[in-house]
């Protein structure tokens, strides 16, 4: 079984994703640690994420084992993953690793922006997790606070704004729904709640599929 989660920056969509791989016993891939470990490299080499020159070579040399979480969640990180992500010759390089990982005996969890329309059309179950831009922004504000960086809840709110223009916008693969992904607005909702709904849906799916 494949399933697909996706949806815009702090939206709840990798804690539900991660929930329901340990559910259903499935391995889980966070994607948009793909798009971080490169984005970090990048600036780690001191290099601009518009150079798409070496984003694509750092992506080619991308894998697995060599995707470290340490430093991947800060804000600068993940603006620059953004502007990485709009290069079509990066996610070209990226895409052969998230296919590889989905298409594993058994199936698999893969949550990200494009998995339901471009990664895997294919999944058995795609969800679209959603939330308001203010709710979002408070919620990657509070995880920012938390790891000790310094933002205010009116530039978080911007760079969400910016973020999801940057993702609906882009030519190659738009973060978007797929035409039969399940909608999930996870706004007001507890984390035990958005993960219940998920839940309900993937369960409605099997049922009417056995």
């Amino acid at each position: 079984m494949i399933i697909a989660v996706d949806g815009p920056l702090a939206a709840g969509k990798g804690t539900i994703a991660k929930a329901l791989a340990r559910h259903y016993g499935l391995p889980h891939m966070d994607t948009g640690k793909l798009y971080r470990s490169v984005a970090y490299r990048l600036l780690a080499l001191g290099k601009s994420p518009d150079d798409i020159v070496s984003a694509t070579q750092i992506a080619h040399g991308l894998s697995l084992d060599g995707i470290e979480d340490h430093n991947l969640r800060t804000a600068q990180v993940g603006a620059a993953a953004s502007v990485v992500a709009v290069h079509p010759s990066v996610r070209q390089a990226l895409y052969d690793l998230q296919r590889g990982f989905a298409l594993q005996p058994g199936g698999a969890v893969l949550d990200g922006r494009d998995i339901g329309t471009v990664v895997c059309p294919e999944a058995d179950v795609k969800l679209f997790v959603s939330a308001s831009s203010e709710e979002r922004a408070g919620r990657r504000l509070q995880e920012l606070l938390a790891q000790g960086e310094a933002i205010s809840y009116a530039d978080m709110l911007a760079q969400t704004l910016e973020r999801d223009a940057r993702d609906s916008g882009r030519v190659d693969a738009p973060l978007r729904p797929a035409e039969d992904a399940h909608l999930l607005d996870t706004t007001g909702l507890s984390i035990e709640a958005a993960v219940d709904k998920a839940r309900l849906i993937v369960d409605h799916i099997r049922l009417a599929k056995s």
